[in-house]
């Protein structure tokens, strides 16, 4: 019961991600570059997240309830638009992929299921879903924007707070959570100095700190950095082996920190026992 509520729940954020990110990226690209609220022209479509009715990019026609069904609608039209029938930029890749980190996340949670464990899953089902939110956004436009990276940042502050007061976590918790914070923001924030944002952008050293904080504590930040430095490894470089990327071609670190904060959260504890045991069989 609870993993067909997590599948509902999790195919209407994915929908809800994809509009979410659409409107952030043309309210930036509308956005004047000394103004922090632009003058729209009358004609101009309501991009408000709150208020804003869903509707197609290419068009702008307001869609029906017909249209909004996760997936289904998608394989209906063929991901094209009802009313114009261009094809959206979209696909339902981020409707199936967030009920299955739902699942995932249910089934593989590490702590024993009491109030403490269902207050940090729900915010941890919060925090997936910006991190999807901020993998696709990084893919896409090479950027990590700040209105994703921030509210997860409160959201990681309240549950440490909640968790040190309300919880018995008390100093140890929070001076924990800041170790994390300080490794996870600081090296890349040595790293972004050092060459002059020419290895890693700012966004990630704000996500970094975010991360540090999410999975708690500083040998979990330290595994986090070593997992994302790996799968961005793996990933780079048999594209530069095959010439399909060069030296100079930018690659968003942001998915992989984020991957790695995931299994860090799920699997940490794993991870570091077979890790040592890997280092005692060499």
């Amino acid at each position: 019961m609870v993993a067909f509520i997590l599948i509902i729940l999790g195919l209407c954020l994915g929908s809800f991600v994809n509009a979410l990110l659409w409107r952030i990226h043309k309210q930036a690209s509308l956005r004047p570059v000394k103004s922090r609220k632009p003058k729209l022209a009358v004609n101009e479509p309501n991009l408000s997240i709150m208020t804003g009715r869903s509707m197609c990019p290419n068009c702008q026609h307001l869609l029906a309830v017909k249209d909004l069904i996760p997936v289904i609608s998608w394989l209906q039209l063929r991901g094209k638009c009802r009313y114009c029938h261009k094809r959206y930029d979209d696909t339902p890749v981020t409707e199936l992929v967030m009920p299955l980190l739902f699942v995932l996340s249910y089934i593989y949670w590490p702590l024993p299921w009491d109030d403490k464990a269902v207050f940090l899953f729900v915010c941890w089902l919060i925090f997936i879903v910006g991190f999807v939110a901020l993998i696709v956004y990084d893919i896409r436009w090479l950027l990590l924007p700040n209105r994703i990276v921030w509210p997860l940042a409160v959201l990681a502050v309240i549950q440490v707070v909640v968790v040190a007061t309300l919880y018995g976590g008390g100093l140890n918790s929070l001076l924990s959570n800041l170790y994390g914070l300080l490794i996870g923001g600081g090296i890349f924030y040595l790293l972004f100095q050092i060459s002059q944002g020419e290895w890693i952008g700012g966004g990630d050293v704000k996500l970094g700190a975010v991360l540090g904080i999410i999975v708690g504590g500083p040998w979990q930040a330290l595994l986090l950095l070593f997992v994302a430095s790996c799968l961005g490894t793996l990933f780079s470089l048999p594209m530069l082996l095959t010439g399909r990327v060069t030296k100079s071609s930018k690659i968003p670190f942001g998915p992989f920190l984020i991957v790695a904060a995931i299994l860090v959260t799920l699997f940490g504890t794993s991870l570091v026992t077979w890790y040592k045991h890997f280092l005692l069989l060499v």
